[in-house]
C-alpha cells in the first residue's frame, strides 16, 4: 500500500495510520480539530468515504488521550462508526481502546476487549509499538480478571526483547501470578507449556498459603530458586519475594501501642488493644523473646509530646493515635524518626510526613466500593440517601467521585436528619411528591377533580441508602410503599449492627451491604477463640477488635505494603492495600439480608440483586 501524498501530522501512537489512505481526506477532516466527541462524530458521519471518516475519528480519539481526556476518547471509540474497520485501522482502534479502558479502569469495556485478544496478539504491531501494545494488552487482561493471560503477555515480551529491565517486568508478572487461586493454578499447570511459565506457576503454587509465616515464605522462595536456577525470576527475583525473605530479619521488635483508655474513645481504644494482643499471642511465628510490646494511655495528653518522649527510646514502631486531632499533631513534622501506624486518617490535602502510615475503618472506602458494585451490576442511574453532617459529607464526596469515574449517575441526592419525617424524605427521593404536585396543578388548571395514582420516577435503577439500622429499618419498607420496591438497595456497613437479629432486621430484607470479614465470614478461628475471653468481639466494638488484630498483621508487613505496588494483606477488616502516601485502604465483602439474616454473597447474582425489595 502506497503512502498518502498529503498525510496529516499524526502522534506516535497512530504510526500505523500513515499506512492508510488518509491522504484523500477532505480539507475539513484533514485540518479540523473537533472540540467534543459530538462534533467529531457529526463531521465523520457527513464524510462519504468511511475509511477517511474512521481515520479521522481515531486521530481525534488519540488527541483526546494525549490530553488526558480518556472519557471523550471512549465515547468516540465505542461509537458505531468504528464497528467495521479495516485490519490496519482495527489495530489502531484496539491500541487506543485498551489505553482508555485502562486509564478509566473500565472493567466492563476491558472484558469486552479481552474477548478479542490473545497473549501473543501484540506481535502484530511494528517494533516501535510492540512494547506498548504488550503492556496495554497485559493491563487490559488484568482489568478483565484474566491475570494468567496478562502474565503470559509480559513473559512473551521479555523473551522477545532482551533490553527490557528484568526487575520491573518480573514484579509485574508476579503481581499477576499471585492473584491466581488454587483452582486456576492447578488448571494452568496441567496445560502449561514452556520453561518460563512452568517455573512461574510452580513458584505461585509454592507461595499460595498466605497464612504461612514470613520465615516459611522466605524459605520457599529460596527452595524454588534452587530448583529453578536458570529461570529469569530466580536470577532476578520479584521485589516482593526478595522483601519477603528480608522482612523476617527486619520486623519491628519494640512496638508501642498508644491508645486512649479514658474518655469518649476509651471503649474503642480497649477493643483495638484487645484485638492487637489477641492476634499477637495467637501468632505462632512470633519470637516472643525478641518482641516487646509496650502499651501507653494517650488520654488527656498531647500526642506530639508522647511521640517526642518515645523518640529517645529504642522504639521501632508506634501504633496510634486513634484520635484524628491527635494524628494531626504529627502532620506538622516533615519526617517521623520512628515510623507510625496511625489508627485514623488525616483530612484531605493534609501534609503527610515521611514515616506516617494511616489505617482505619474508613467510610470513604465503603462508599467507593458501593460505586464499584453499582458499575459491576451495570447500574448507571441511582438515587442516594445520606444523613446530614461532616461524616455524611465525606461519604458523599467519595461516593460521587468514584461514581463519576465509573460513569454511574446520581439522579438525586437527599440529605436527611434522623428526626425528619422519613415518609416525606422517601416520597421526595422517589419523585412521589413531584408526581402529586403535578396532579394538583392539573386539577387547578382544569378546575376538576381527576383520578390520580402517584408514580415514582422511572429513570432510577437503584438506591444507595446510607443510614443506621434504626433509620434503615424504616426507610426500606417505605421504598416499597412508594412504588420503589423493585429497585435494588445498596448500603455501607453502618446499616448492620454486626450481630444477628432476624426479628428486627426483617425490615432490611433484600438490602445489599458491604462489611468486613470479621462480621460476615461464618468461621474465623481468631474470632471463635477471642469470643471466649473478651466481651468486645461483636457489634461495632467487634469491628474495632478486628482492626486491632489487623494492626498487628500490618506491623509485620509495612515495608512490603509500602514498596510493592499492589501488595495486599487478607485481613479481618478486608483485603488491605496501601497508597503511595502510606494510607491503607480496605476492600470488604458483600452480603444481603434474607429473612432478617445477613447472608454472604461472595459471587453476586446480578439478576437477584436487581430484583430489589418487593416484600418489606
Amino acid at each position: 500500500m502506497k503512502k498518502p501524498s498529503c498525510p496529516p501530522t499524526i502522534p506516535a501512537m497512530l504510526l500505523l495510520l500513515s499506512l492508510v489512505l488518509s491522504g484523500c481526506a477532505t480539507t475539513d477532516l484533514g485540518s479540523h480539530q473537533a472540540n467534543s466527541p459530538a462534533q467529531a462524530l457529526s463531521l465523520a458521519a457527513d464524510e462519504e468515504n468511511r475509511t477517511l471518516a474512521q481515520s479521522y475519528l481515531l486521530r481525534t480519539a488519540n488527541r483526546f488521550e494525549d490530553q488526558g481526556n480518556h472519557a471523550d476518547a471512549r465515547t468516540l471509540l465505542r461509537d458505531n462508526q468504528l464497528v467495521s474497520l479495516s485490519p490496519e485501522l482495527k489495530k489502531q482502534w484496539q491500541l487506543l481502546a485498551m489505553a482508555s479502558a485502562v486509564a478509566l479502569e473500565d472493567a466492563r469495556w476491558a472484558t469486552d476487549l479481552a474477548k478479542q485478544l490473545e497473549p501473543e496478539g501484540f506481535l502484530a504491531y511494528p517494533d516501535e509499538l510492540m512494547g506498548r501494545a504488550a503492556r496495554l494488552q497485559s493491563q487490559t487482561f488484568a482489568l478483565a480478571g484474566q491475570p494468567l493471560d496478562a502474565a503470559k503477555s509480559l513473559i512473551l515480551l521479555g523473551q522477545l526483547n532482551s533490553s527490557i529491565q528484568p526487575q520491573p517486568l518480573h514484579d509485574q508478572i508476579w503481581g499477576y501470578f499471585k492473584h491466581l487461586d488454587s483452582t486456576e493454578l492447578q488448571a494452568a499447570t496441567k496445560t502449561a507449556t514452556g520453561f518460563e511459565i512452568q517455573g512461574w506457576l510452580e513458584l505461585a503454587t509454592a507461595l499460595q498459603d498466605r497464612d504461612a509465616s514470613l520465615d516459611v515464605q522466605g524459605r520457599k522462595v529460596r527452595q524454588w530458586q534452587n530448583n529453578w536456577p536458570s529461570h529469569p525470576a530466580a536470577q532476578v527475583p520479584p521485589t516482593e519475594l526478595r522483601l519477603l525473605a528480608e522482612l523476617a530479619l527486619t520486623r519491628p521488635e519494640n512496638i508501642v501501642l498508644a491508645l486512649p483508655f479514658d474518655g469518649r474513645l476509651a471503649s474503642a481504644g480497649q477493643a483495638i488493644r484487645d484485638g492487637f494482643l489477641a492476634a499477637y499471642y495467637t501468632d505462632e511465628t512470633v519470637n516472643r523473646d525478641q518482641t516487646d510490646i509496650r502499651i501507653l494511655d494517650t488520654s488527656g495528653r498531647s500526642f506530639s509530646e508522647i511521640y517526642q518522649e518515645l523518640s529517645g527510646t529504642q522504639t521501632d514502631l508506634v501504633i496510634g493515635p486513634l484520635d484524628k486531632q491527635a494524628l494531626g499533631e504529627l502532620s506538622r513534622m516533615n519526617t517521623l524518626p520512628i515510623p507510625v501506624l496511625g489508627l485514623n486518617y488525616l483530612p484531605e490535602k493534609s501534609h503527610i510526613p515521611d514515616g506516617l502510615h494511616q489505617f482505619g475503618l474508613s467510610a470513604e472506602d465503603e462508599a467507593r466500593q458501593i460505586a464499584e458494585r453499582l458499575a459491576n451490576q451495570l447500574i448507571q442511574h441511582v438515587l442516594v440517601l445520606i444523613p446530614h453532617g461532616e461524616w455524611g459529607d465525606r461519604v458523599e464526596d467519595a461516593l460521587l467521585d468514584r461514581m463519576a469515574k465509573l460513569e454511574v449517575n446520581a439522579l438525586d441526592i437527599v440529605r436527611f436528619m434522623p428526626d425528619e419525617n422519613l415518609r416525606s424524605v422517601t416520597a421526595d427521593l422517589l419523585g412521589i411528591t413531584t408526581s402529586r404536585n403535578r396532579a394538583i396543578q392539573v386539577e387547578r388548571t382544569i378546575g376538576l377533580d381527576v383520578e390520580f395514582e402517584p408514580r415514582r420516577r422511572q429513570d432510577a435503577e437503584g438506591i444507595v441508602m446510607v443510614a443506621s439500622p434504626t433509620i434503615a429499618r424504616q426507610l426500606n419498607p417505605l421504598f416499597a410503599f412508594y412504588y420503589g420496591g423493585d429497585l435494588p438497595v445498596y448500603s455501607p456497613s453502618i446499616i448492620y449492627e454486626g450481630t444477628p437479629n432476624a426479628s428486627r432486621d426483617r425490615d432490611l430484607n433484600q438490602v445489599n451491604f458491604t462489611d468486613i470479614p470479621w462480621v460476615l465470614e461464618p468461621e474465623l478461628a481468631l474470632r471463635n477463640e477471642a469470643s471466649k475471653h473478651f466481651s468486645n468481639t461483636q457489634g461495632q466494638l467487634g469491628r474495632l477488635f478486628a482492626m486491632g488484630a489487623d494492626a498487628w498483621q500490618i506491623s509485620k508487613r509495612l515495608p512490603l505494603l509500602r514498596q510493592i505496588e499492589g501488595a495486599s494483606i487478607d485481613g479481618l477488616t478486608g483485603t488491605l492495600t496501601m497508597d503511595p502516601d502510606g494510607s491503607i485502604h480496605r476492600h470488604q465483602l458483600w452480603a444481603r439480608f434474607r429473612n432478617g439474616e445477613a447472608v454472604l454473597t461472595e459471587t453476586p447474582d446480578t439478576t437477584e440483586e436487581k430484583e430489589g425489595n418487593t416484600a418489606p
